[in-house]
């Protein structure tokens, strides 16, 4: 779509926002006694609610005009097709190859890149039984009992996010340690609690000259070598997911043990390839796949659902909703369940960078607002933190709150206290609590008039504070890559709709450049002018304090 704004269904939804206000969703529920039915989709055990969203059959029906108006339907056949709709790079997209079956055949530039990816995950496979199978050992002959992934963005947030979340599969005897700071005291703090000569390191770069890694991997190789005293113990204590084999083999690691993937795998969607590795480590091959196999469950259901009736395009229309039309800059994703504490920080790295764009696909300034500012925490923790915000707040931050209908940890009724929490919330955002109310439960508590009329402004929430829920019978492998794949595939819709590529990311790209000409500086004892006065300043002090004794 180029220039969505002067579509005729863009001006149609802005019309119909002006009728939003004076409804309020609790009403809608009252006349509607099948609302909660008419808005969820289910794919397998996964529900998506999406009722208590500021929605009507006509909103729906006019978010649905324009995702058709931006030709939606071919713009996804092109991503499946391996065509290379990342403009910029001139690349394809096909991180949905990587979890498609094995019997799948996609050409790009005349090359079956399945045939690449079935031969990976062999190698992957071989050397996860090789470690379990305590048959790849140390420089002592010991077995691996700890994995330290070194990498950083897609080649940290995602393993590490899939690790946590999936703690309760893990395999026993294998513990997974995720390090991706240039700030020393990540890896030192992490070191601190290993063993070198039962530790196996990671160091997933794509190119192997990713600065914060190498740092990282060069200290981490030096540690190994202060016990193991012999260079020939880096091939047992390394291995690569990388593209760059002279630059593995230069830092000691066997080329046999370097795990390919490829130009057309972006970082933020890369935990299904070799970056990966660590997580089929720590959780075995056969739930790697299975994590696989979920994701393209949602692959298959994007392609396949009705726009109407299609989770992805539904989260994604009704982003643009409350991003486009009701000024909403950031929206909340609160998982209620504690394996998914850091699923916030990978998906604010999987929307923010590929929705963060102020240019088109063709390189003109994008005239609407994208990329919503994403947090979260897990609940109940984040009700006793920013909670007043979004319920009192002058500011509409619509909320996403995922829940398991049941724990891995079953103690007591623990688990019916989270799941009362989650679908109170839920309930109190969309309903809020009328002056009436709040007059009626101050009146019952004894007050005197005087005092109600004081409290009364502070007890009033405003309710029509939209939010989804989903909820899946437990946190699998299998869940979980569903869940994932369908943020993944949100982020693409949004990206169609407002004519932008969610794929690229050049604005990450000026502070290395600098911070490459500000670190010989920090070096050398002369002092700095070459920058404007704040950054001169800056490091100049910073030097100064590093002199006092």
């Amino acid at each position: 779509m180029k220039r969505p704004e002067l579509d005729d269904a863009w001006r149609a939804l802005q019309a119909h926002r002006k009728s939003w206000k004076s409804v309020q969703l609790r009403d809608l529920f009252r006349e509607d006694k099948k609302r909660f039915e008419r808005f969820t989709l289910r794919l397998n055990d996964l529900l998506l609610d999406y009722s208590k969203n500021l929605i009507t059959p006509e909103t729906l029906k006019l978010l649905l005009r324009l995702a058709k108006a931006a030709e939606l339907k071919d713009a996804r056949a092109a991503l499946f097709a391996g065509k290379k709709i990342n403009l910029t790079e001139g690349r394809a997209v096909l991180h949905t190859a990587l979890r498609a079956p094995a019997d799948l055949n996609l050409m790009v530039d005349g090359h079956n890149v399945m045939v690449d990816v079935r031969r990976v995950l062999k190698q992957m496979r071989s050397f996860v039984g090789r470690v379990h199978g305590r048959k790849w050992k140390g420089y002592t002959g010991k077995p691996i009992s700890d994995i330290v992934n070194i990498g950083i963005g897609g080649s940290d947030l995602g393993p590490a996010m899939v690790c946590q979340s999936l703690a309760p599969y893990a395999h026993p005897g294998i513990r997974a340690h995720f390090v991706s700071n240039v700030d020393p005291t990540h890896l030192s703090e992490t070191l601190k609690r290993l063993t070198p000569e039962t530790t196996l390191f990671v160091v997933a770069s794509k190119t192997f000259t990713t600065q914060e890694t190498l740092a990282n991997a060069h200290a981490a190789r030096a540690w190994l070598l202060a016990g193991a005293r012999d260079s020939r113990a880096v091939a047992r204590h390394f291995v690569a997911v990388s593209t760059h084999t002279e630059e593995v083999i230069r830092f000691g690691i066997d080329p046999a043990n370097m795990f390919e993937f490829w130009d057309w795998v972006g970082g933020r969607y890369s935990l299904w390839s070799a970056i990966g590795l660590p997580i089929a480590l720590y959780l075995g091959m056969d739930r790697f796949e299975e994590l696989l196999a979920g994701a393209h469950d949602m692959d298959e259901h994007f392609q396949a659902a009705p726009l109407e009736a299609n989770m992805p395009v539904i989260l994604a229309l009704l982003g643009i909703w409350y991003n486009n039309f009701w000024d909403a800059q950031s929206y909340a994703v609160l998982p209620y369940d504690q394996y998914l504490a850091r699923l916030p920080a990978y998906l604010q790295q999987l929307d923010m960078e590929s929705s963060g764009k102020g240019v088109t696909r063709d390189g003109q300034p994008v005239r609407v607002s994208t990329g919503p500012v994403l947090f979260g925490e897990p609940g109940t923790n984040g009700q006793h933190a920013f909670y007043q915000l979004i319920h009192q707040g002058t500011k509409l931050v619509p909320c996403d709150f995922l829940v398991a209908a049941e724990s891995h940890n079953p103690l007591e009724d623990q688990h019916e206290i989270l799941l009362a929490n989650v679908f109170a919330q839920a309930e109190a955002l969309m309903r809020g609590k009328t002056r009436a109310e709040a007059r009626a439960e101050l009146k019952a508590q004894g007050l005197k008039k005087k005092e109600i009329t004081a409290l009364l402004p502070h007890k009033v929430f405003p309710g029509n504070r939209p939010s989804n829920t989903l909820i899946y019978h437990r946190l699998t492998p299998r869940n979980l890559g569903r869940l994932i794949a369908l943020y993944e595939h949100k982020v693409f819709v949004q990206g169609v709709i407002w004519d932008i590529n969610p794929y690229d990311q050049w604005g990450v790209e000026l502070g290395k450049q600098l911070a490459r000409n500000i670190l010989p500086e920090l070096k050398s004892p002369e002092a700095v002018h070459s920058h404007d006065a704040s950054t001169n300043g800056l490091i100049n002090y910073c030097k100064g304090l590093r002199e006092e004794p």
